[in-house]
Parts: structure tokens; sequence; C-alpha cells
């Protein structure tokens, strides 16, 4: 969970899905360790990274930087997106797109139809390229791109990728008749006596494995919310697994609330370590027992491949859909990595059913997971004290890149603008703020941000901040959907919201701005301000009112948020007595905590937001505590085990704005704990649809019942800030109109150095 965490630092948060988006490698027209040092040689670009976890696999990479190890630069995807991440259908002579007033013409891998069948299905034709090479000469071809899909389709796959979660005809044929080790010695219980299918040696492993390191890992989450006062003590277990988000009954103990655990993520002990309060499962019990998760057991009849999936030639398959999924054609963008290398060419056997390694068993795949092989730009060579060397891969098919050699070294946030200053990075990507602007602009003599010795690229941040609020927990008695519970947000949202505009100045000056919905403005379907109905978020009272009028000064604004808020508040049934609040309704409060991660220094751009915010709620007798936490994995930690009432984080977007995962009642990171039937229905209509308009329609139907529930109030979208060398790198080179989805690296083959 220590990993999972630092993914979550890097991604917050939560990455709302994982995407390939961003792994295909398209052309656009309008190192080795042998140079001696992560240091820039003449022929060698050193780029930053957070934290390598030395997962560099296409298919089990987790966080950031090890996905642009094992993707980005040495992998290349069956379909490759545009600028603002479209995924481009003719890439083989190139589809040429406009953007920002320029015409733009993508290369990619391959060509896809789309054929909408009579009977609801879906046709996905692909026609690859024939002349892509991976770096070790072995010719790119269909049977790469089916092994790929099986390696992800897989019943033990439990990488980060979800196709196997889309509608591709006879997959869950396919995936049935199979399940895991420890799924199977689970359910039969400690006292089975039938070893059919595994040894009495094996159950006793996993056994003793629960009782010891199982029941020390739940213990730990239970001592967690002892500290934290959500739990009366060390055997208050019922109570502590139900602010952990796990219903228990009277009187269960640390290793029932393992068990509960465990069925939750369905046995699969790496899924499980996102439950952690501390010590990483994979610490607690032997190695052997927690790959139980990744065994396949055969348990029965299963089809003996994918119906969905059909080569139609050496270069060329087709996958169909049994309905549509607008989903699906992003699922697409994922690497087709090497079957002679991750899997095993003597199991390779396509029309006797056989697909590069036995079923149930992706042994040989996950043992290449710190050496990648791919078809990128770039072949992974090393790594070693923190550094990842590459070399330029001659066999690129959109041509050898001109720079020799690529390092990416591991840097401490505050080394990266003066790594690149100095000379120890070429390429960085620091935190952006007004406080960074104004060192850049020192650094280059002038008030420019593109000077003689750092060039600054600024671009949308792909995701955005946001304040939550849990409806379990914060609510009027025991209805978090009642009128009453939703004014009672509504009434927080309010203040707050009127605080952004100074904060967000504040702390990011031009670099950030206030948005109104929760969603990333770099997203297609996010309202625009020239949008009918586009409304302020939480800028009308409970009457419906405008709150606001034009011309008024920042302090009227105040006072008039605070007014609605005193609205709200007796709208949930507070007592409200000469404009202050003197009782609270049943189940709920007049004090309220919302958590953030300034660092305990107040280090965060909605901290100054949430301390105005708490002074203006003091003068009418309500007190909202802001708890800034040093330790960010105790902020993560509050709201993904449902403890937190409020906190402050943000989301990082997928190229689709598909909300399931965040805001369905089923979605597994709903931490708002929303339950909406009308807002289900609109996720779930948006998702059977292609026509980007409709789509666009219903989410933004879905954001208002969002923003009705007051369980999240958007803040900020920021600057992202790519800085380069002026000095070492040719910055003519660099792409031009870079997007969150067009990075530094999308044209990498292209760039030079001085």
């Amino acid at each position: 969970m220590k990993n999972m965490k630092k993914l979550l630092a890097l991604l917050l948060a939560a990455t709302t899905t994982f995407s390939f988006a961003a792994c295909g490698k398209t052309a656009t027209e309008g190192g080795s360790k042998s140079n001696g040092s992560a240091e820039g040689a003449a022929d060698t670009l050193v780029a930053d990274a957070s934290g390598f976890e030395s997962k560099f696999s296409p298919f089990f990479s987790q966080n950031v930087d090890d996905t642009h190890i094992g993707q980005e630069y040495t992998q290349v995807a069956l379909v490759s997106s545009d600028r603002v991440g479209d995924p481009i259908l003719k890439g083989i002579e190139g589809e040429t797109r406009e953007y920002n007033g320029t015409e733009y013409t993508y290369k990619t891998a391959s060509d896809v139809t789309v054929t909408e069948n009579e009977d609801g299905t879906v046709d996905y034709d692909i026609q690859l390229r024939d002349d892509i090479k991976f770096s070790d000469g072995e010719p790119l071809t269909a049977d790469d791109a089916i092994f790929s899909l099986y390696v992800y389709c897989d019943p033990t796959y439990d990488g980060s990728a979800t196709i196997y979660s889309q509608p591709i005809a006879g997959l869950e044929e396919y995936r049935g008749g199979m399940s895991t080790l420890s799924v199977l010695i689970a359910e039969a219980g400690e006292d089975n006596t039938d070893f059919s299918l595994w040894t009495e040696d094996q159950q006793k492993a996993f056994w003793d494995a629960v009782n010891d390191g199982g029941v020390k890992f739940a213990q730990e989450i239970v001592d967690y919310m002892v500290e934290n006062g959500a739990a009366a003590d060390a055997e208050d277990v019922k109570t502590a697994a139900a602010g952990w988000g796990f219903e228990l009954e009277d009187g269960a103990t640390a290793k029932d609330f393992f068990l509960a655990i465990g069925e939750n993520y369905g046995w699969n002990f790496s899924a499980m370590e996102k439950e952690t309060a501390g010590t990483a499962l994979a610490d607690l019990i032997p190695e052997d027992v927690y790959n139980y998760s990744t065994v396949g057991v055969s348990t029965g009849e299963s089809a003996p491949n994918i119906s969905g999936i059909v080569k139609t030639g050496d270069y060329s398959l087709r996958i169909t859909t049994s309905e549509l999924s607008a989903a699906f054609i992003y699922q697409l963008q994922f690497p087709v990595a090497p079957l002679h290398y991750y899997g095993d060419t003597s199991k390779y056997d396509y029309d006797n059913n056989q697909f590069g390694f036995d079923k149930g068993d992706l042994s040989s795949v996950r043992a290449k997971t710190t050496q990648p092989l791919g078809a990128g730009p770039y072949v992974f060579k090393d790594y070693s004290d923190g550094t990842v060397y590459m070399d330029a891969n001659e066999n690129y098919f959109l041509g050898a890149p001109k720079i020799a050699h690529l390092n990416v070294k591991e840097t401490q946030e505050a080394d990266k603008l003066t790594g690149v200053q100095t000379g120890t990075l070429d390429v960085a990507n620091p935190s952006y703020s007004s406080e960074v602007a104004k060192q850049i602009s020192e650094i280059n003599g002038s008030e420019e941000l593109r000077g003689s010795v750092i060039d600054t690229e600024l671009i949308d941040f792909r995701g955005y901040g946001y304040v939550g609020i849990s409806a379990d927990n914060v609510k009027v008695g025991n209805d978090p959907a009642s009128a009453e519970s939703k004014a009672l947000r509504k009434a927080i949202d309010t203040v707050i919201a009127a605080y952004r505009d100074e904060g967000i100045d504040s702390y990011y000056g031009e670099t950030a701005s206030v948005i109104n919905y929760p969603i990333s403005n770099t997203s297609w379907a996010a309202p625009q301000v020239t949008d009918d109905g586009y409304q302020i978020a939480y800028s009308k009272d409970a009457e419906g009112n405008d709150i606001y009028t034009s011309g008024m000064s920042a302090d009227e604004k105040y006072k008039a948020a605070l007014d609605a808020a005193l609205g709200y508040f007796e709208a949930a049934g507070y007592t409200v007595e000469d404009g202050k609040l003197t009782a609270a309704p049943e189940g709920a409060k007049l004090e309220y905590t919302v958590n953030i991660g300034g660092g305990g220094q107040g280090d965060h751009p909605t901290f100054l937001i949430l301390k105005n915010a708490a002074d203006a709620f003091k003068s009418i007798g309500f007190t909202l505590t802001v708890n800034d936490l040093a330790n960010a994995s105790d902020l993560y930690a509050s709201y993904q085990s449902g403890a937190a009432e409020m906190w402050c984080a943000a989301w990082q977007s997928t190229a689709d704005p598909d909300m399931y995962q965040l805001y369905h009642s089923a979605g597994s990171t709903n931490y708002y704990k929303i339950n909406d039937a009308d807002l289900d229905d609109l996720i779930v209509s948006a998702r059977q649809s292609t026509d980007q308009t409709y789509r666009k329609g219903l989410y933004k139907a879905a954001m208002e019942i969002i923003m009705d529930w007051g369980v999240e109030l958007p803040v900020y979208q920021r600057s992202e800030a790519i800085i380069v060398s002026s000095e070492r790198v040719n910055v003519d080179t660099l792409p031009k109109d870079m997007t969150p989805y067009w990075q530094w690296y999308a044209e990498i083959e292209t760039l030079e150095l001085n």
C-alpha cells in the first residue's frame, strides 16, 4: 500500500480510471549508462521523474513514472490519440486534424474501422502497419496484438488496465471456469478436507498467513481508527471497520475484518494493499502465498478462446463487442507487446486456441516486469541508482530519435528547477505556482518565462482540485439523500465557494483559474461559460435566487454568501436566532472537520480558502475545523476509508469523461457516497453512445445532480509547467501546441540537442 499511496500522491488524487491514451506514439507534420552518469552528455537528454517502483512492464506498471518508461518511451500502441485525446482512426497514411488554428497530421500504427451491426454488436476492424519492428528487429504483427489482448483478458490479470471489463463478445465465457488459488482456498475455509484442486500444504500456508500477517494488517487499521477517535479501543473492531467502509457483526475480530477485506477484493492481495493503514500486506505474508492470487485454477468448463477477437490477416484483426460502449475505443489504446519476449512462441498457435501462455499463468509476462522491450522510440538498457538509462531505437517506425540516449532521473521536487538551471536535468515538470514562475523569471534575468536559460511551456493540468464531502458523514437524520441533508452540505459549499477567487489568485496567480463544474476544463465534456445554463458553483440561495449581483465588492460577496448559507442551514433544520446557529437537527452537528494535505504548514492552494471560510462560519456559530495533515498518506486514507467528513484533493482525468468510477453508486472510488438512481441512469446512458454532443448533455445533467447533492465543490484548474534547458535543448524542435494529451515527449524522435 505504500507503493499505492505513492501512486496516489503522483496522480491526485486517484486516477479516475487507468488509461493508455498517452501511450500511442504518433507523428505530426506542420542513454545508455555508458555516458558515465545520470547527467547529460553531448548526446544524452536527461528528464526528471518523481519516483520509480521498477514496474516498467506495459502490462503491470502502476505509478506515473514507471508507466512513462514501460509505455510512452518503449512501446507502440494499437490505437493512438491526438492533442485532445481523441483516437486516430486512419493513422497508417496519416489523419489531419485542426487544433488551435493549425492543422496537424497524425501517423500511427493502425487504421480502425468501426461498424455498428443491426443486431447491436459492434465490429472494430484494425489494420496494422506492416513495417513496424520491435527494438530487437522482430516484426510487430497481429499475433503480438492478439497475445497482448489475451494477457489483459486473462482471469488472473491484476494490472491497472480494465479492457477485461468491456463487452467483448465471448469474453465472459472465456474467463469463466477458472478462479485463483487464493479465492478457492478462502471460500473452502480452514476446515476443508478436499484437496483435489490444491494441496494440504498450500491450504495450511494460506491460513497461517491469514492468521498472522492478515490479522496484523487488519489490526493496524483498527489501531489507526482508534488513534483518530473513530473507534473506542483496539477491541472495537466493528466500529473501526464501519468507519473504514466494512460492515461486521457484533464481536467481530481483526481476523473477521481481514476476511471481509479479502472477500471485497476477490482475494487479490495486490488490490487489498489499498486498504492498508501502515504496513504493506506484501511485507506481512509470505511471497508464495501472496502470489496465490495470481495462480489460476481450472474449476470447470470454459470457452477455449474469446470469440470476439479474430485474426483476419498477418497484420489485421477484428474485435467485436456485444453492445456499443463509448469507452471501448479508448481501451484499444494499449501497448502491443512482443509475444516472443513476454510470452512463449511455442505456446502460440492461433488456430488451436493457444495464445502465447497457459491460460491462468502469466508468470512469463510477470518475469519481465523490470525489463521492458517494445517497438517504441527508445530501448530500455538499465535502471540503477534512481536513473533509467535508454538508447535510441534504430528500428522505430517513425524514424530513429535524433538524441542517442535518454536518461530519466528520480528528482526531488525542490531540485527540479535548479536541476535544469545547473545542468543536471534538461527537462523537468515542477509543481507550478506563482512563486515558481517568479524564480524562472529571475533565472532568465527578465520577466519572461521563456529565456536564454529556461524555456517554459504551460499547459492545463489534466485534472482539477476540489473539496469533497461525504454524504454519509455530513447529513441530517439517517438519510444522506434527503432535502435537509443536501441543504446542510450546500450551506457549507456556498461559503467556501465564495472565497475561491481570492485563495487561488493568492496561491497560483495567473497560473490557475476557478472552475465551476466537477470536471477538468481539458475535457470536451466540460461546460463552457458560453453554454446555455452555465452557472457559478453554489451561487443560488435555498429559494433558487442568485446570491450575487454585478458590481458587488468582495466583502459584499462574502456577506451575501453567509446570508445564503443561513438560509440553507434553516432549510436543513438548524435553529437560527439573530443571525446565528444555536442548535443542530438530529444527526447533524455545529462543527465539521475538513482534512487537507498542506504538509502541516498550510502549503496547499485551498488552505487559505478554507481558513477564510472557517472565520466566516465562526461569526454565525458554526465551526469548520481545518485539519492540515503533515503526512499525505493520512489524507488519502481518511477519505478512502470513509472516515473523513470533508477533504481536499484532486482528480486526474482520462480522455474519456466516463463518470462511473467516481459517481455511480457502485463506483469503486465513489468516496462521496453519492447514491442517486437518476445519476446512475445518466452515467450508464452516456456509456452507450458515441455521439459527443448527446453525451455532453448527459454529463451536464449528471454534474447538476452531483452539485445538488452538495458532495463536491470544484475549486481550481491549474497550469502544468514543462521547463526545458534553452542552453542544451533546441526548443524549436519541441512539439507545437502541447496539451495534457500531447506532452513534450509526444514527438521525441524529432527532438534535438543544441
